[in-house]
């Protein structure tokens, strides 16, 4: 058969970016040698990752990419990391009895973590089962997924520059890819820049309050752990009880930079470089802002309500006091909305008024060019005024009611694409939450309705917590090893927006 696809030039672009990510490797590697712990787990995932990186390159000693390669290189990327990512777990686990032992459940992991979905199968998160190496590689996943491996590649490896746009196209989430300069490589630079700006940042105003004395157990440790997995909405704590292991303080610290990290990034450099005011003129950033607000006065009132008799359900989650009922409302809305995936409180137990709203934010997701997951808030704000220019031309036929963004046209193909995509993504959603009732079903597992969509929506939209089980302080460590495999596809799937991962495997992507 006569293939289009170079595929060779792909897999030995792959080989490049997995001897750069042994360079990462050298973060827990580190870590293993500060604290004692794994050391030789890394090295040798180290040597190993080396040898697969330069076998691949030898495949093709001068690759070219055309569009199809670099869709080809973008997919098969982001697997491979996974599957080498998972190479740590299965050897600090090999011989006891750690969960991340078995080869799925080690992928299920480190595929959570490059995605930045933060679903776990870990059944302890604790120093006293897992080394502060592989935990700190296991937040480290999370912070090179955030931004994206493909835009890091494109801003260090000239060869990968050529074909930049293609490449960022492919990964970047969201229906269109800002260019901040004119070459596509200093555009990358440029938000692996921004991105690891906020995250020093971030890491200091976290340690400053240890130092302070208002969160004692936010030490260094934890301040870089939270600042690789924050930054890139993931979500992995150290911590088992997430972020409500840690001060009120540190809450209202995290709930901003959960804002920032679902924010366009593009809109940051833009204030930088020429107009401050673009954050507060962009449409999209008011939709988002406005969905926080929205959604977060409806928790907070019914969590503030539901502490007063006869609603006394939520009895101890605010304790009826104003601020921790605002406080717990907004981070746990921003945390799904962004698809971040912290937790303060056991949200599974705010009844189904505060349950119902945060599966609506789940569906919401992050900004085109964020870090974030879900659909998009662009894709809904052309999605609705599509829907509004439908109505208007039913009732008048003749008026030409084109869509209008940020005072422009959208153009036809590209509404349609939006449509297309939010269509596919739902279709997604609700066969992979068939398939994994089913699963449940084969096995004789318990699974509810609400369980099972909810682990679908949170895995394609790389949210991680879902309810009931599967809730922030639960696991998906209970489902048979068919759904986490599923599971693990719709991660992928969802980290790049279904359609480069569907194209590889349709006929017309590979034949002339």
């Amino acid at each position: 058969m006569d293939l289009n696809v170079d595929w060779r030039a792909s897999l030995a672009l792959t080989g490049t970016v997995c001897k750069y990510l042994a360079l990462a490797m050298l973060v827990p590697l580190w870590t293993a040698l500060v604290y004692g712990e794994d050391l030789w787990v890394f090295a040798a995932t180290i040597v190993l990752t080396v040898a697969v990186g330069v076998a691949l390159e030898r495949l093709d000693p001068d690759p070219d990419l055309g569009g199809r390669e670099a869709t080809l290189l973008v997919a098969i990327v982001w697997f491979a990391v996974a599957v080498i990512g998972a190479i740590p777990y299965v050897l600090a686990g090999w011989g006891t009895e750690s969960t991340l032992a078995h080869p799925i459940n080690a992928l299920f992991e480190s595929m959570s973590g490059f995605t930045t979905t933060g679903a776990t199968v870990m059944g302890d998160i604790s120093f006293e089962q897992h080394s502060r190496a592989l935990l700190m590689w296991r937040q480290l996943t999370q912070w090179l997924g955030g931004m994206g491996i493909i835009v890091l590649m494109v801003a260090i490896l000239p060869e990968l520059a050529i074909n930049g746009s293609q490449l960022l196209q492919a990964e970047a989430p969201g229906p269109e890819l800002q260019k901040l300069t004119p070459k596509i490589a200093e555009t990358a630079r440029a938000l692996w820049l921004i991105y690891f700006g906020f995250t020093v940042v971030y890491v200091a105003l976290l340690y400053g309050l240890h130092l302070a004395g208002v969160a004692p157990n936010m030490d260094f440790y934890n301040a870089v752990a939270h600042g690789f997995t924050t930054l890139p909405t993931g979500g992995f704590s150290p911590e088992a009880n997430s972020i409500a292991a840690f001060s009120a303080s540190v809450q209202w610290v995290v709930i901003p930079f959960m804002i920032v990290a679902g924010t366009n990034f593009a809109l940051f450099w833009v204030m930088l470089d020429r107009d401050w005011r673009a954050l507060v003129r962009d449409t999209e950033f008011r939709a988002y802002t406005g969905a926080i607000v929205a959604l977060t006065a409806v928790v907070t009132v019914a969590l503030y309500l539901g502490t007063s008799p006869p609603l006394g359900s939520l009895g101890g989650v605010t304790d009826g006091v104003v601020e921790n009922s605002l406080r717990q409302g907004a981070f746990q809305v921003t945390s799904l909305l962004t698809s971040t995936g912290y937790a303060t409180s056991n949200f599974v137990e705010w009844g189904p008024a505060g349950e119902m709203t945060l599966l609506i934010a789940m569906f919401v997701g992050g900004s085109a060019g964020s870090t974030g997951g879900g659909i998009k808030v662009i894709r809904w704000v052309i999605a609705l005024k599509a829907v509004r220019r439908e109505l208007v031309t039913s009732a008048h036929p003749d008026a030409v009611t084109p869509v209008r963004l940020r005072n422009r046209i959208v153009d036809e193909n590209a509404v349609r694409g939006v449509l297309v995509f939010t269509f596919l993504y739902l279709f997604v959603f609700a066969i992979a939450t068939l398939l994994i009732t089913l699963d449940a079903a084969r096995i004789g597992y318990t699974l509810t309705g609400y369980e099972a969509i909810s682990a679908s929506i949170a895995t394609l939209g790389n949210i991680g917590p879902g309810f009931g089980s599967l809730g922030p302080f639960g696991s998906y460590l209970q489902f048979p090893w068919t759904s986490k495999l599923l599971m693990v596809f719709l991660m992928w799937f969802g980290r790049l927006e279904i359609i480069p991962v569907l194209l590889v495997f349709t006929g017309s992507f590979w034949n002339r």
